[in-house]
């Protein structure tokens, strides 16, 4: 059974310019039901995250100051999220839904979280719409429980995955892969173990060709039996912040690419949603959709 993370709380009140495309994450689990991909069995809600695994992975004076709202004004406007207790609350449970994805994964062969890829979260700081790290937060917890032996973290997101470069720089059983817009934010990259840096405008044949390429390879060199995916769909030409040539299609491609080797070698795999800014919502929803059709297809038919 394919399960998937969602809370209602993921659809956080914030201020009207901040609004869009959060609407994303009501729609997504509505369109999911509606076209029958998945019922109301298939999802479960996360609980706040506790706050010792948090400090797996973030530092203790960042996290202190964070859930008491006491971090700077600079580092409150690198966040991108004006901060309340609501966020905090938020972000804790997101990341809980990632880890508890990651053991639904394991028992399923995938699972899935409606939002999460907060892969801007460094140890000790927030930016671009990331206050703590899920996917390193699972990664750690996996770790920690002798669940995984090594991970390997396929970041696909229009923007490189540096907190999540950061967080496991020195963590030689977290390989860490970001492909990327090489001109788009962060301007500032951190060093992940694989980063492949795409030009303004690539598009499918480009993308794709280099993805079907890459993904064997590291498999095969890492030998990961855990994968944690970042399937961010602001790589598509429509994405106002994107600045890739992605199609439709060519963005769903690039998610049976993931799956097909993760279905092939038997490695369990958490998705998270990651990035989405197109002008239409309904380019957004339909594009994370097809990352569940894929997942029912590839995993479950």
């Amino acid at each position: 059974m394919l399960k998937i993370a969602y809370h209602p709380i993921y659809q956080h009140p914030l201020p009207v310019k901040h609004r869009f495309p959060m609407e994303k994450y009501q729609l997504i689990p509505e369109q999911l039901i509606y076209e029958g991909i998945v019922t109301s069995v298939n999802f479960f809600e996360p609980t706040p995250l506790d706050e010792a695994t948090i400090l797996t992975t973030h530092e203790a004076d960042y996290w202190h100051r964070l859930k008491n709202l006491e971090l700077t004004r600079k580092e409150i406007r690198a966040t991108g999220f004006p901060l309340s207790a609501q966020l905090v609350k938020r972000e804790i449970t997101i990341a809980q839904g990632t880890i508890q994805s990651a053991l639904y994964a394991q028992q399923y062969g995938i699972s899935m979280n409606i939002a999460g890829g907060t892969h801007h979260a460094f140890t000790n700081r927030g930016e671009g719409f990331c206050l703590l790290n899920d996917i390193a937060l699972g990664s750690n917890f996996l770790l920690k429980e002798g669940l995984a032996q090594k991970i390997l973290v396929v970041d696909l997101d229009v923007h490189q995955g540096n907190g999540t470069a950061e967080i496991f720089r020195n963590e030689a059983r977290v390989f860490t892969f970001s492909m990327h817009g090489a001109k788009n934010y962060p301007l500032r990259k951190e060093q992940s173990d694989l980063d492949i840096d795409l030009p303004d405008g690539a598009e499918d044949d480009e993308y794709l060709s280099k993805l079907a390429k890459t993904l064997p390879m590291l498999i095969e060199m890492v030998q990961p039996d855990f994968i944690f995916y970042q399937a961010g769909v602001d790589v598509l030409a429509t994405d106002k912040l994107g600045r890739l040539g992605l199609s439709l299609n060519g963005c769903k491609e690039r998610d049976a690419i993931v799956f097909e080797q993760c279905k092939k070698n038997n490695i369990p795999v958490a998705v998270s949603m990651g990035g989405g800014y197109s002008e239409r919502i309904a380019t957004i929803v339909d594009a994370h959709v097809n990352t569940y059709r894929l997942a029912q297809e590839y995993f479950f038919e």
